[in-house]
């Protein structure tokens, strides 16, 4: 029996679960749970850190430095860049400062976890448009699912957890298709893991062509520094003046603002890191796909196994053998790409899991 709570908590909220990170992994295992970057801090943003350890002072609420180095390097001013604790806080933000209880937020589904919980916090009604067969955002339908009730729509690219990117032609062809005073809030937080032609860039031309497209990036993914919960958001003055009304203050640490402008100095070591991820997701997506898995195209720095109704199962097969993977009960297994050591008993694992697949699984290949 639930205890009840002491005070009068909205309903909705009373009945939200709470948001789970991807399992912890113990000291002999590889975790692969939660899309994080395998290689350790750059000296340099060690060196940084160390330099900025002034914690009995408050932060640049505004992240002045952060945000214009962006802003240089995006070609926009800087009031059309925002700083925040995590490229999600700046869609929660969004949520909050266009949406209350009637309005409706579109987005795909499965797509990032947090999607529906930030759209009931916000008061709002979520409204969850299914994926294609192969895991792509269906944006005509998408569109279709668009009402006067609508205030804003998320779109992920490369979408968390399936992997595959929309296009900028798909992208173009949506704006087109739903109200101009409709936001759209472009997810791109593993943009730099992206190695197909024609994606969607959703930093070319913000606040001039598109001016109710906000992107959203993070330094979390290809940065490294998940730990510091720094991301940011580019898109038109006013709509991002409301996600700042909306912020919680102080929010990002003068430690993380340092180290994203370190960051940004050493772009170059980070984003061989980036390319050698990426090489290391293909030859993970190939290998699966060689054992007999239905792989959708893999974008981010992770990869999908659609084991449906055996998903725990096939969880418990790679916890196992060592290998903390994130299960979505019912949809699938998404596995970070990890140390180059975890790569081999990723592909025996998966190996093993889908042999025992009833032959007519959607996530098999092999007959």
């Amino acid at each position: 029996m639930t205890e009840p709570t002491p005070v009068r908590i909205r309903p909705e909220i009373a009945a939200l679960p709470v948001y789970r990170q991807g399992r912890q992994a113990g000291a002999e295992a590889f975790k692969l749970s939660s899309n994080e970057n395998p290689f350790d801090p750059l000296p340099s943003v060690v060196s940084a850190l160390h330099d900025s350890m002034a914690v009995n002072r408050y932060p640049d609420a505004a992240a002045t430095r952060l945000r214009e180095r962006l802003a240089a390097r995006h070609g926009v001013t800087a009031d059309e860049v925002h700083i925040g604790a995590g490229s999600v806080s700046i869609l929660a933000q969004l949520m909050l400062a266009v949406a209350a209880p009637g309005d409706e937020i579109v987005y795909a589904w499965r797509s990032f976890e947090a999607y529906p919980g930030l759209v009931i916090v916000a008061g709002a009604t979520p409204v969850q448009v299914p994926l294609t067969a192969d895991g792509r955002h269906d944006l005509p339908a998408m569109a279709a699912a668009v009402t006067d009730r609508t205030r804003a729509v998320v779109v992920c690219s490369p979408n968390n957890p399936t992997g595959p990117v929309v296009t900028q032609d798909e992208f173009d062809a949506f704006l087109d298709a739903v109200p101009a005073d409709l936001l759209v809030i472009l997810d791109e937080a593993y943009a730099e893991f992206v190695t197909a032609p024609g994606a969607v860039d959703g930093l070319r031309e913000l606040g001039v062509v598109r001016p109710n497209v906000v992107a959203l990036r993070t330094f979390s993914k290809a940065y490294g520094l998940a730990g510091l919960r720094v991301g940011y958001a580019v898109g038109h003055s006013r709509i991002l003046d409301a996600a700042r009304a909306a912020a919680i203050p102080l929010s990002v640490t003068a430690q993380a603002e340092v180290a994203a402008l370190t960051s940004l100095d050493a772009e170059p070591e980070l984003r061989e890191r980036v390319r050698t991820i990426a090489a290391r997701r293909d030859r993970i997506a190939n290998g699966l796909r060689e054992v007999g898995w239905n792989v959708p195209d893999a974008q981010g720095n992770f990869v999908w196994l659609p084991t449906g109704a055996d998903t725990m199962a096939a969880a418990d097969a790679f916890d196992a053998a060592g290998l903390i993977v994130r299960a979505f009960p019912g949809d699938g297994l998404r596995i970070s790409i990890g140390e180059e050591e975890s790569v081999d008993t990723v592909l025996r694992i998966a190996a093993s899991v889908v042999r025992d697949l009833p032959e007519a699984h959607p996530g098999r290949r092999i007959a």
